[in-house]
């Protein structure tokens, strides 16, 4: 009980779930203070995705009691969770697509009048909803989701659990795609929803928003929970401490890096998207030896339709892709990645992955033509499997086995298994988008080290985020993309986040490097190129142009 006698909006005792011979959760306690936000942070794999979901009847739990609001609940499925005022929003949208903004909030929900869904009763609630909360839910309401941008496609999520009833708001991962400005908004709303009454616990792998915005933390580690700490008692680097077991490196200081000859160029790129609209818009850039050129931008701005342009993964409407002065536009992906092209996919599951393959499976792809994996038409499993092992241990993927199905590991194994199967190509460029997303903070510090020693090692590097404090750590130059075109390029070391989340947000920048008409600011014209960032010696970077 708190000081006024009110009991706990979740008690979670001794939950323990087993997944076959994989512990998941092991007895672990947790309790959300009504009317507070509780941060649940962990690595990839601690179980913060799984205890939330038995909160939710996703699963069952293997042993263990739930209480909501001091009373003991079991429950089968969402449904039963939703009807005892638990909501989830999920790191991945559970939205139909084709669907308007109100046949998804009212979806299973629908207020019925005379047997016939009583819509503008609906659309009442939900409006009240929004106009309550500041959301813009309610202009949108006849809108396909497929047709808004993430940002509103959260909120959306958000008001059909309140339309719902939910006092208890599960939310996973929720600023994972959202820009600096619409961080702040989603905070925002949080303290709101927590001054009306409601509880709210928040998954996230940011430290510092996890700081921010919780009463309490509490840290998972290998489905153990580790401790719970008040969120102003503590620090980022105690957290991470406690997260990862040792001490953590936040900062690392910028390697002066020798730039060499472009590897990596596109010249006048217009690119298609899937729904016959123009995505990329004359669109140029070169990338060095030794270089990353980071591509920043709210995602649906054509970073997806650039690089699969690049990697030859989507056919140019016009324009032209160079590799080593070469003309590869009309070269196909499988010639790209013997030529050296790597590419990091954005989407690990759809694109990265054969899910229900295991890893000696999944580390052949790419792999099928090279040797020593194919020798006169013929696959040497063998050998895929050694290479297999190789990525494993070098990339600490968990579990280590190789016959381990890509489906059973977590987010972040997933992806160190990808950008280890990756870099085995032994690539000359290596595109990365999103190399990071869904990743703790252990395995974040893992990746960005090994691309910046990939960097050192003379690689040209294309890394595409949404995430601005990656995208300023790793990035030489930066181009940040807006509707298309590359509104501005800046020195990772002269812009702030906040600067950079304006230009993704369409704002240029105002002073004397205002952008002009090409794309290219003053400063940039005078000098005839972008500057270099943290590059060393005597070559001048060829910029990134529009």
């Amino acid at each position: 009980m708190t000081a006024n006698n009110t009991p706990p909006a979740v008690r979670l005792e001794g939950i323990t779930k087993q997944f076959g011979d994989v512990v998941a959760n092991d007895s672990v306690d947790f309790t959300l203070d009504a009317g507070s936000i509780h941060a649940l942070i962990g690595e990839n794999g601690s179980g913060k995705t799984t205890l939330m979901s038995i909160l939710y009847g996703l699963y069952d739990q293997s042993e263990g009691t739930i209480h909501v609001n001091g009373e003991e609940r079991s429950f089968d499925t969402p449904r039963d969770a939703m009807n005892a005022g638990v909501g989830m929003i999920h790191q991945h949208f559970q939205l139909v697509m084709p669907m308007t903004v109100l046949q998804n909030i009212i979806l299973g929900h629908e207020p019925v009048e005379n047997g016939l869904v009583d819509e503008a009763r609906a659309r009442e609630d939900i409006e009240a909803i929004s106009t309550r909360y500041g959301f813009d839910v309610g202009e949108h309401l006849d809108t396909p989701v497929s047709e808004l941008d993430l940002g509103t496609r959260q909120r959306v999520e958000i008001v059909k659990s309140l339309y719902r009833g939910a006092e208890i708001l599960i939310l996973d991962e929720p600023t994972a795609v959202l820009t600096p400005q619409e961080v702040e908004g989603l905070i925002e709303l949080m303290e709101d929803l927590r001054a009306d009454g409601r509880s709210l616990i928040f998954i996230s792998h940011k430290l510092d928003e996890a700081l921010a915005v919780a009463d309490d933390i509490t840290v998972l580690r290998d489905g153990n929970a580790v401790g719970t700490v008040s969120a102003s008692e503590t620090s980022e680097e105690e957290l991470a401490r406690m997260m990862v077991g040792r001490n953590v490196l936040f900062d690392s200081d910028a390697r002066e890096t020798t730039i060499g000859e472009p590897v990596l160029e596109a010249e006048g790129l217009r690119v298609i998207g899937d729904r016959g609209l123009e995505k990329v818009s004359e669109v140029s850039l070169s990338v060095r030896e030794g270089e990353i050129l980071g591509i920043a931008g709210v995602q649906g701005n054509g970073q997806t339709e650039l690089v699969e342009a690049l990697t030859g993964l989507r056919t140019l409407g016009s324009g032209v892709v160079r590799f080593d002065g070469d003309d590869i536009s009309a070269m196909s992906r499988r010639d790209r990645i013997e030529a050296g092209i790597a590419y990091v996919p954005e989407d690990r599951h759809v694109e990265g992955l054969v899910m229900e393959y295991d890893l000696v499976g999944n580390g052949l792809l790419g792999n099928q033509t090279i040797e020593p994996f194919a020798n006169g038409g013929f696959l040497d499993w063998e050998a895929v499997r050694e290479h297999t092992e190789e990525i494993i241990e070098e990339f600490d993927v968990q579990p280590p086995n190789p016959d381990t199905e890509a489906e059973s590991l977590s987010g972040g194994n997933q992806q160190k298994f990808i950008v280890g199967r990756e870099i085995g190509h032994d690539p000359d460029v290596l595109v990365a988008s999103h190399p990071t997303r869904g990743v703790d903070i252990g395995s974040i510090e893992f990746i960005h080290d090994r691309l910046t020693e990939l960097r050192d090692e003379g690689l040209a590097l294309v890394v595409v985020s949404s995430k601005l404090e990656e995208i300023q750590k790793l990035s030489d130059r930066i181009a940040v993309m807006y509707e298309g075109e590359f509104i501005d390029t800046v020195d990772p070391s002269d812009v702030t986040e906040e600067e950079l989340g304006l230009l993704m947000a369409g704002q240029r920048l105002s002073g004397e490097d205002e952008v002009s008409g090409d794309g290219m600011t003053e400063g940039e014209m005078s000098e005839g190129g972008v500057s270099e960032g943290r590059m060393s010696g005597d070559e001048s970077s060829s910029g990134v142009e529009t």
